[in-house]
């Protein structure tokens, strides 16, 4: 758990396929890096207080999920928990959220809603190990399904303009 003015605890799983090369993407570090971050979760919503709010800041590659935590980590509160992932379905947020919703965490949406357009464009300013291809960026795209009050969050934001 973060206090003071320390910034919010930030999830992920490009960090975890970082290597001394640079980033590397196999489905099997993917999944692994998945596993370690409901692991991780997992104890620290065990830990969690009536004060902790997990944000679950989804869309598209490339639309400013990173730079949107980055913008508003400050007033996110002390105990604010980040996914920092495209989960553009419900199917896909659905084992974070039972997580939270099994220890009692404010779970907040945060969609970063932005056009195809403006995704691709941002990802092509990424560093070279860090572009993802724009065929997964389309087809995430393609999945993406609107946040819902029925799947588990508690708020919504939609971010349109970052």
């Amino acid at each position: 758990m973060t206090k003071g003015n320390e910034p919010p605890r930030v999830f992920n799983p490009d960090d975890y396929l970082q290597t001394e090369e640079g980033r590397l993407y196999t489905d099997e570090r993917n999944a692994a890096a998945w596993e370690r971050i409901y692991s991780e979760l997992e104890e620290l919503f065990r830990d969690s207080t009536a004060d902790t709010r997990f944000f679950v800041v989804l869309g598209v590659q490339g639309g400013g999920k990173t730079s949107w935590i980055r913008k508003h980590s400050g007033s996110l509160g002390s105990s604010a928990i980040c996914l920092d992932a495209a989960l553009p379905a419900r199917r896909h947020r659905a084992r974070a959220l039972s997580l939270a919703q099994r220890f009692s965490v404010y779970s907040v949406a945060v969609w970063i809603n932005v056009t195809l357009e403006r995704a691709l464009k941002q990802n092509a300013k990424r560093a070279p190990d860090e572009v993802v291809p724009e065929f997964a960026i389309r087809s995430v795209f393609g999945l993406i399904e609107a946040p819902t009050l029925e799947e588990g969050f508690r708020e919504i934001i939609e971010v349109t303009e970052l």
